[in-house]
């Protein structure tokens, strides 16, 4: 084998492993894509139910007293 044909089958081999390299990233990617989609959600859920739940509340003349101590 010639120092021609063996320069062709490194460079083929590094092209090999960086095609599997991109499609492993391209695929980590997409996965994280998903969950930040699904925590988000999650976010606007809980955001919306935070809201519900403060646009209920009133403070009691109680909560605007001094502690007793004073």
């Amino acid at each position: 084998m010639d120092s021609v044909e063996q320069r062709l089958i490194d460079l083929e081999m590094r092209i090999t492993h960086h095609e599997r390299m991109a499609e492993e990233l391209s695929q980590v990617v997409a996965d994280q894509g998903q969950m930040i989609d699904m925590l988000t959600a999650r976010v606007r859920r809980l955001l919306a139910r935070l809201q519900e739940a403060e646009g209920g509340w009133r403070p009691s003349p109680q909560d605007e007293k001094p502690p007793p101590h004073y």
